[in-house]
């Protein structure tokens, strides 16, 4: 975030000194010269913020902590990347539609996270947010586990098929090992092992919901990895988590709901064309009444 705010002051400088007269200058900005460049790559400036930035993304910490050889290290990793990126401009690489969208992604990203923490600087959640939200969850948090086993298949024929096969007394394990398309669990008979509802997706988590111990579904179950067939091998309570345990994570649900709250704004006053489902049309414009002139 602070590359974009230095490029974006570096830009508004350079308007404004193409806009203006020289002899216009104030005197106080002559008496400030420009900070140098750290190193010039082809005439283009790596700024000393720029490389900051570079060494905290890739080793974590500040250049001072770091020795002579790695600032040294990472500096030529920095002009490497400089020089790899002018070559894709001469290229017309950034002309490419997909790189082009991928920029223009990376851009708008950048910028969303950047007005976020500047929106939620002074937005920090009280105790009594902390607490309103903690209970909130709670509430529509399920304090029972499952543990469960599946086989995933590829059709609601091939699931049905695995179904006669438990009904005539198969083995649910070596089904699994043999024919399920989850090789993470097929490899331990279908085992899921502990899991809570909220963990699953929904058609899923219902299936398990509705199964008696040792039952498996009659009845192949359709997610968006394919279909399954459950068995449920044991119910637990869960133990719910101590307000303070999960502190940290309702901070950052508060805070995530303030700035959805402030882009909710934004989203009712916005000229969205087509209109995104579940939002109102934009209003028709009145009709002129008989005698109105045209705007101009």
């Amino acid at each position: 975030m602070k590359v974009t705010r230095i490029l974006a002051v570096a830009a508004f400088a350079a308007l404004a000194a193409c806009s203006k007269n020289p002899a216009d200058k104030p005197a106080e900005a002559a008496a400030t010269p420009a900070t140098p460049p750290l190193i010039t790559v082809n005439g283009q400036a790596i700024s000393q913020a720029l490389f900051e930035d570079y060494v905290k993304a890739v080793a974590n910490k500040p250049s001072s902590e770091l020795s002579p050889e790695d600032r040294d290290q990472i500096k030529e990793n920095l002009v490497r990347i400089e020089l790899i990126a002018q070559q894709a401009e001469k290229d017309g690489t950034t002309k490419d539609p997909e790189i082009a969208t991928r920029l223009e992604l990376s851009r708008i990203t950048l910028l969303q996270q950047a007005v976020a923490q500047k929106y939620l600087k002074e937005k920090s959640p009280t105790e009594t947010e902390l607490r309103a939200e903690f209970e909130s969850q709670m509430a529509s948090t399920p304090m029972v586990e499952y543990h469960a086993r599946h086989i995933l298949l590829s059709s609601e024929e091939n699931a049905q098929k695995v179904i006669q096969q438990l009904d005539g007394g198969a083995d649910f394990a070596k089904l699994a090992k043999t024919l399920s398309g989850d090789k993470g669990s097929a490899v331990k008979g279908g085992d899921l092992d502990w899991f809570s509802p909220n963990s699953m997706v929904k058609p899923f988590a219902a299936a398990v919901g509705g199964l008696k111990t040792n039952e498996y579904t009659r009845t192949p179950v359709q997610t968006q990895f394919g279909w399954h067939v459950i068995q449920l091998l044991g119910t637990r309570d869960r133990t719910p988590p101590t307000f303070d345990a999960v502190k940290d994570q309702l901070n950052q649900i508060v805070l995530t709901k303030k700035f959805k709250a402030y882009s909710d704004e934004m989203m009712k006053t916005a000229k969205i064309d087509p209109p995104l489902p579940g939002m109102p049309a934009p209003a028709a414009a009145a009709p002129a009444a008989p005698g109105d002139k045209p705007a101009n």
